[in-house]
């Protein structure tokens, strides 16, 4: 029962970056500050997108953020500190089903520690 438990917190976040820096900077703050327990950046892809009533095109760095549920607020919160679009993509996906020692290492690294 504890395995299914950690499956159902264990969260894949994913967010489109402008460039590698900025892509840098956003995972080594979200595993710097215990907020995911790795990112891994891809490389660079080509967004087709609709805003502002227009068509657009980018090259974008997409990050997958591994987290849990109890601190997706702090990782969007934290994006949107350290993003430069008005708009970031920052969509959660559930992970179902994952190796049990890399979810429950990945549920420990993002685990705040307990006050004394």
């Amino acid at each position: 029962m504890a395995s299914q438990r950690l499956i159902i917190e264990v969260l894949l976040v994913l967010t489109n970056c402008p460039d590698e820096g900025v892509a840098d900077r956003i995972a080594l703050a979200l595993v710097e500050q215990g907020l995911a327990a790795c990112v891994n950046r891809c490389p660079p892809v080509h967004s087709i997108y609709r805003w502002q009533g227009s068509v657009e095109r980018a090259s974008e760095v997409p990050l997958l953020i591994k987290t849990t549920r109890d601190r997706y607020a702090e990782v969007e919160r934290a994006i949107l500190q350290l993003h430069p679009y008005d708009l970031p993509e920052i969509i959660a996906v559930p992970i179902t089903a994952g190796h049990a020692g890399y979810l429950r290492w990945l549920t420990e690294q993002t685990t705040p520690p307990l006050m004394a």
